[in-house]
């Protein structure tokens, strides 16, 4: 506790939170004592003023990390006396930050929208990550130490001042320090200085270092406080000892939370589902977060496009990004086998966007269907067989944009049925890549099905095309990659394309090797960067042969994944491939004909803002034909990190061996051909069995990987916990 009395405390002018922030277009008088910060003193560049609806407060906030900010946690209070008590999340009302900008009638710095808030409970202080990144402004670095009695320290801040109400310019004051307590510290406004409304979360500087933000003043000499209130003391809230707490919330991911209440969400795909005695409509089943029900999406619902029909397949390929950048995951669904007029399974797809009451409660949902809308889709037509998102993916790039990527692998170029097409979306328009779209590797063949598998991570993407014939060889396959920076054309940067007849990679390109049929990307920062620019690409080659000792004979299918590290310029090189035992190895399982390890594939990256290790990038790959103790197609995973030695870090996961996938192994489970990786669950889809209806087991992280120690895991099915009892492929898809 500072030297203030807590009685004093109690009354301090309360907390500094502004009330309307109407900009006034006079210039600014700082409070008595204070100083205006001129535009070219970027001394102070890393002040921001956050803006809390429609106007409806304001406040100051110090720019700590590229995508985050601190402030007062009072600031999105509902009541600012009582500032602890904020939830986590996405705000309650829409709140924009103006970050670099001395004059906030200028243009320099950034503009950005706060998405996330993540308080502490100790302390008057919240963690405010930004839509995007700030790259133009230097963050604010901590002090190592607390204030001590005696000191000077300088604070900052868009608050009012002696005669104005909302001032245009960021101004300075000094205070002298009284007490330290453990998250506070008491001070005194010097030379008339005082922290008025609007400066609550500003920087508190002392010896360029910060230590504290602005948080209750008695805001003597303020505009619009008591002239017999003369006390510019106040209190600010010491941050010199959270370093540690900003670096882990800070490099934490993101999680699927569509209503904002910082609890995971998961969405759970059933496109075999039957909706209102349409058989095989699909559905969407959304378990949210603690706790608080189940929902179900359907196509007959007035905010989803079109309506439930047999054979719709709606939720066939499911992927998640907060598109509109409001702070609410947003989920991206296909109906890849819809049709569309007369042209059967030409499929589209929907971005249904998250809000304070999930899915559904946000904005209209944007529909996305050939000859519909703007860009490369609108200008396309829908034709029998496209399957427009029969694969689907969807990220940020590395400068915070938001972009999806959806597979076409049957629409045809020209006359050549199958050839396959993507659509990369972004902002308000999309484009198209094909193997005819310039520097594009290969040439758009019947049956390449070039859009069959997608992936992208902050870097890259890529896309696969299993169907391709290489040297003559039917279905050996191969993919391009690309970059999120737009070429003349508006188009992702093509950087390479890949196949197995290049020196780089071995095994050489064969009939039926299926190289592309899956992928996965993941950004990582290797030693020596200072950010996540490499990424390492998986490669499902599914119908490669291979040998189970040297010189044995080749078993047909057995599957094989092949690693790239593609660099921060493009380019790459062949690191190892990853596959089931053999006699001379020590990777778990046994290779053997028709296991089609690398059916599926799912790479995570648990502390991205880390140097990549054996320990944070793992990726994991199903083997849905894996036979297990003579039940035919059981399936399993297999687990690998992406840095080091396959067999020194591989795990195999089946049905009943302790990891969390419950009962015995059973013929034509397939478990393998629905996974998906995240920092926290590997979730393991088995819409084939066991259970009738299909089932979802979440395996916490631990589980998932060599030497993790198990946890309890949980299982989805419907009819159990809620959920209906209708279910046929429940798990086909999941995110």
């Amino acid at each position: 506790m500072s030297s203030l009395r807590r009685s004093r405390l109690a009354a301090l002018g309360a907390v500094l939170a502004a009330g309307s922030l109407a900009l006034s277009a006079t210039p600014a008088v700082a409070i008595t004592g204070g100083t205006q910060v001129a535009d070219s003193d970027a001394t102070y560049a890393y002040t921001a003023q956050i803006t809390i609806g429609a106007h409806d407060r304001g406040c100051s906030a110090v720019l700590v990390d590229a995508e985050w900010l601190l402030t007062a946690a009072s600031c999105f209070a509902e009541d600012p006396a009582a500032p602890l008590a904020v939830p986590a999340g996405a705000p309650t009302r829409t709140t924009t930050a103006v970050i670099g900008r001395s004059d906030l009638s200028g243009t320099q710095g950034a503009e950005r929208r706060v998405v996330e808030i993540v308080p502490r409970t100790d302390r008057d202080v919240v963690l405010a990550r930004l839509s995007r990144p700030v790259t133009n402004v230097t963050p604010a670095q901590l002090a190592t130490t607390a204030p001590a009695a005696g000191t000077e320290l300088t604070f900052a801040g868009y608050g009012r001042t002696k005669a104005e109400w909302a001032p245009l310019q960021l101004h300075t004051g000094t205070y002298g320090v009284d007490s330290t307590a453990a998250t506070s510290a008491g001070v005194t406004g010097k030379d008339g200085s005082a922290a008025c409304m609007g400066d609550a979360g500003g920087p508190v500087i002392s010896g360029g270092k910060l230590v504290g933000l602005n948080s209750q003043s008695f805001q003597g000499g303020c505009l619009g406080i008591d002239e017999a209130q003369t006390s510019t003391a106040g209190v600010i809230a010491r941050v010199d000892d959270l370093a540690s707490w900003i670096d882990e919330k800070a490099g934490a991911t993101r999680i699927v939370d569509f209503n904002g209440d910082a609890i995971e969400d998961i969405a759970i795909g059933d496109p075999m589902a039957t909706v209102g005695g349409h058989t095989t409509a699909g559905l969407v089943h959304v378990i949210r977060g603690g706790g608080k029900g189940i929902a179900e999406i359907t196509q007959d619902l007035d905010w989803v496009a079109g309506g439930a029909e047999a054979g719709d397949h709606f939720g066939n390929h499911l992927a998640t990004v907060d598109y509109n950048e409001d702070g609410y995951t947003d989920l991206v669904v296909s109906a890849s086998e819809e049709n569309v007029g007369t042209a059967v399974d030409a499929g589209f797809v929907d971005i249904l966007f998250g809000g304070k009451d999930g899915l559904g409660s946000g904005p209209a949902s944007r529909h996305f269907e050939q000859g519909y809308g703007n860009g490369s889709i609108g200008g396309s037509a829908p034709e029998t067989g496209d399957r427009m998102g029969a694969s689907l993916t969807a990220g940020t790039s590395a400068e915070g944009r938001p972009w999806i990527l959806i597979g076409t692998p049957g629409e045809s170029a020209g006359s050549l049925a199958e050839a396959g097409v993507a659509f990369y979306v972004h902002d308000d328009t999309n484009i198209s890549i094909s193997q005819d779209t310039s520097n594009v590797p290969g040439a758009a063949e019947a049956g390449d099905a070039f859009g069959t598998s997608v992936t992208g991570d902050s870097n890259f993407i890529a896309i696969g095309a299993p169907g391709d014939a290489i040297g003559g060889d039917a279905n050996a396959g191969n993919l391009a990659v690309l970059s999120h920076k737009l070429d003349a054309d508006g188009r992702p940067t093509v950087i390479t394309g890949m196949d197995q007849d290049d020196e780089r990679i071995g095994g050489g390109a064969e009939a039926g090797d299926k190289f592309g049929q899956a992928l996965a990307l993941v950004a990582y920062r290797p030693s020596g960067a200072a950010t996540a620019t490499d990424s390492i690409l998986a490669v499902g080659s599914p119908g490669e042969s291979m040998a189970a000792e040297t010189g044995g004979a080749q078993q047909a299918g057995a599957g094989n994944v092949m690693l790239i590290h593609i660099g921060a310029d493009g380019t790459w090189d062949y690191m190892h491939a990853l596959n089931q035992g053999s006699a001379t190895d020590d990777r778990s399982g046994t290779i053997e004909a028709g296991d089609y390890e690398g059916s599926s594939l799912s790479a995570v990256n648990t502390a991205p803002r880390q140097v990549g290790s054996a320990a944070t990038l793992k990726v994991a790959v199903g083997a849905p034909g894996e036979d297990l103790a003579g039940v035919t197609d059981a399936g399993a995973i297999h687990t690998f990190s992406l840095l080091d030695a396959a067999g020194a870090n591989d795990l195999w996961i089946e049905a009943g061996d302790g990891d969390g996938i419950p009962g015995a192994p059973g013929e034509s489970d397939k478990l393998g051909t629905s996974i998906h990786f995240t920092p926290r669950n590997l979730y393991a889809g088995m819409p084939y069995g066991p259970a009738a209806t299909g089932a979802l087991h979440v395996l916490p992280f631990p589980n998932a990987v060599s030497g993790g120690t198990s946890r309890p895991a949980t299982t989805y099915q419907p009819g159990q916990g809620g959920l209906p009892a209708n279910g046929t492929y429940f798990g086909y898809s999941v995110r």
